[in-house]
């Protein structure tokens, strides 16, 4: 059964968990562009996505509002205070979420949550409790392949769907 929502971590995750800063004190962040074709599948089949992540970074905003990611929660202490609130707004249970996170702040929500991942490289204490651990570590294309994981799981066919949905090669990342 497909996920009526698709929710992710940011950092360790759609990043490889480093922060960059420059001489001023701005702190900047390396998205790899692999994971917004996990949205674009969401989006393809009406599943909303959305990113709940303990920083409150500027260049997540921007990077969730350039996909048209559903719903952003930054800065967010508790997860699963802010997903059970979701469900309730959305009117679904945590058994019809998908979450894909990798650390100490994803680990109760990640218990709470029966289609759960974690990127390889996240800590064994992660590993040893979500559902898949995917190949690809955070930062390089993590959550992308989560997204075909479900796909996969529920025998759609990539292609097909992009065949479908007449989008192959327009995609802009």
């Amino acid at each position: 059964m497909l996920p009526k929502l698709v929710l992710t971590d940011i950092d360790g995750v759609w990043t490889d968990g480093g922060m960059y800063y420059d001489e001023k004190g701005n702190e900047f962040k390396k998205f790899n562009t692999y994971d917004s074709a996990g949205i674009l599948f969401c989006k393809l089949l009406n599943i909303p996505t959305g990113i709940i992540t303990g920083e409150s970074a500027d260049s997540v905003k921007r990077r969730a509002k350039k996909l048209n990611v559903d719903y952003v929660y930054l800065g967010v202490k508790d997860k699963v205070r802010i997903v059970m609130q979701l469900c309730e707004k959305l009117d679904i249970s945590l058994d019809e979420i998908a979450f894909i996170g990798d650390d100490i702040n994803d680990y109760n929500l990640l218990q709470k949550i029966n289609l759960n991942a974690c990127p390889n490289s996240a800590p064994n204490y992660i590993k040893d409790i979500v559902n898949w651990v995917m190949k690809k570590n955070g930062g390089e294309g993590a959550f992308r392949e989560f997204v075909e994981k479900i796909l996969e799981e529920n025998n759609i066919d990539i292609p097909e769907l992009l065949k479908t949905h007449n989008i192959i090669g327009k995609f802009n990342q």
